[in-house]
This record gives structure tokens, sequence and C-alpha cells, in this order.
């Protein structure tokens, strides 16, 4: 069973690629916009210090963006998942492309990825993709990324965060938030993996979604196999795409409750549930026949 089939996102797929006016935001590294499956694909750059395309291709910021770039929007039919090349990406990074020791991966402060969440929203996206390490979490920054995520709820834009791969329990700052989405990490069995963060937050508020042997687009010309949180996320995030595509007249509410289901409240475990794409269409389609979600 491949990656795709596990969260049941294949018949939703199948549906619809996304809307071209449906904007997701990707917060993470910059993107090879060169890169031959996602050339004349609908990837737009928003502002940033920065550039949202690369410069340095064997960065480890480079590798990161255009590895989740390729999960959201890839071309149908590559080596990627591809789940919604039919939406706008907006290439927002945070990361500078340094050189970072081995194993290393990229962080953004509290105050940038506050900054990119903002400057993304007020560009017309509706859902954000948060694949970022936070460091320094300073008091100030932490306030201010606080605010950036409320805006967002009151801004009615969903927002998705990978849950990290410490394998601890509890939450951040931004997984801990009610309106954020947390994303863990699954196998292909649909259990949490064990690197993946879990936390009271993440059971009731998250989903799990694939995080293990994910092949995406490389820099290099070769497909790329990662996994982590990162890439779980994206799974979410373009599953709301094609959802929000197939239903634009719904609620940002809506959509989370759909897709998380309506018994968060109960959820007692550190661990939440699979995503399951086609649920959640389903789910929408009551909705929009009149009745509602109970």
């Amino acid at each position: 069973m491949g990656s795709l089939d596990v969260v049941k996102l294949p018949p939703l797929m199948q549906r619809t690629t996304g809307r071209g006016e449906l904007m997701v935001a990707l917060i993470d590294g910059p993107v090879a916009m060169d890169h031959p499956d996602l050339v004349g694909q609908k990837i737009r750059e928003v502002g940033s210090t920065f550039g949202g395309a690369c410069s340095r291709a064997s960065s480890v910021a480079c590798m990161h963006g255009t590895f989740v770039a390729g999960i959201l929007s890839a071309k149908r039919g590559s080596v990627a998942p591809a789940i919604c090349p039919g939406c706008t990406l907006l290439v927002r990074p945070i990361f500078p492309e340094t050189a970072l020791a081995d194993g290393e991966m990229p962080s953004a402060t509290p105050d940038d990825l506050a900054s990119a969440i903002i400057e993304s929203i007020d560009v017309g996206c509706r859902v954000v993709n948060l694949s970022a390490a936070v460091a320094q979490p300073a008091a100030k920054g932490v306030g201010r990324l606080t605010e950036a995520l409320g805006y967002a709820a009151k801004r009615d834009v969903v927002v998705v965060a990978a849950a990290g791969n410490q394998g601890t329990v509890g939450s951040s700052v931004i997984t801990g938030h009610p309106w954020v989405i947390p994303v863990a990490g699954s196998d292909l069995g649909g259990k949490p993996t064990q690197e993946s963060n879990l936390g009271r937050s993440i059971g009731q508020n998250g989903l799990l979604a694939p995080a293990e042997n994910i092949t995406s687009l490389g820099t290099n010309g070769q497909p790329h196999t990662s996994g982590g949180t990162s890439a779980a996320a994206p799974f979410v995030t373009g599953t709301i795409a094609l959802l929000w595509s197939e239903f634009p007249t719904v609620s940002a509410s809506a959509i989370k409750l759909a897709i998380t289901g309506t018994n968060r409240s109960a959820r007692r475990a550190v661990a939440p549930p699979l995503l399951d794409a086609w649920a959640a269409y389903s789910a929408l389609s009551v909705v929009t026949s009149g009745r509602k979600l109970s």
C-alpha cells in the first residue's frame, strides 16, 4: 500500500487537481523552480529576503523546500505524490541557503515565522503549510507568533504544522495552538512512528499522515526519498486544498471539522487519528447537501 492509499487520497485526487484560485502557502525553504516537474505549475513567490527560487540546489533549505513542494504541486504522473497541482502554491522561504552541519535541519525564529504567516495571509492564501523548526524561543517572538496564528483564525485560514521528530511527548507554541492542525508521522500501517512527537494537543487537534519512505522531487535530477513529520504535513495540507476546491463556499471551521472529526473534545490519547481524505469529502458532501455534521 502506498502513502496516498494509506490516507485514502486517490479517490479525491481523481475528482480534482485543485482550483487555481485556491492558494496554499509553503513556508519552508526555497524551491527549485526549474525542476522539470515544477516548470509550468501554478507557483508564485511571496516577499522574502531569501527569494523563492533556489540559488544553491545542494543546500538543505533548497532540498527541503523542493521535496515538500513536490508533494503538493508536482505534475501528476511524476515520482512525487503531487496532491494538489491545480492549486496555486505560494512559496515563502524562511530558511537561508547557508551551509549546515551534517544532519542539522534549518530553522527559523518565531518572529520570522510570524512575519511569513502574516504576509502569506495578506496575499490571499487559504491554507498554510508549516514544516519549520522554530529556534530561539524568545518571549517577544513567541508572542508575535501566537498573534499570527490568531490572525489566521480571524481570517479563516487553516494552518497545518509538522509535529516534529524528536520522539517527545509535549507541545510547542505552534502545535499547542487551538487553531492549528498538528500532524504527527505514521508508518504505512497507519501507526505513529517512533520519531514523531506526540502530545495532548496533537492527539486532540491533529492527525497522523505518512512519514516513512516518501518519494518526492530531488534537486539533482533524481527522486528523493525521505520522511518525518515535514513530509507528513503536506498530505494534510494537500487534502484540505482539494476539499476546499470541491467545496469552495464552506468555512475554515467546517473544513477543519470534516478532516479532524467531530469528536475531538473526547480524545484522550496523545496520538491523533489517521487522516482519511475520503471520509472528510463525504462529511462535507453531507454539509453542503443541507445537513449538519454531528
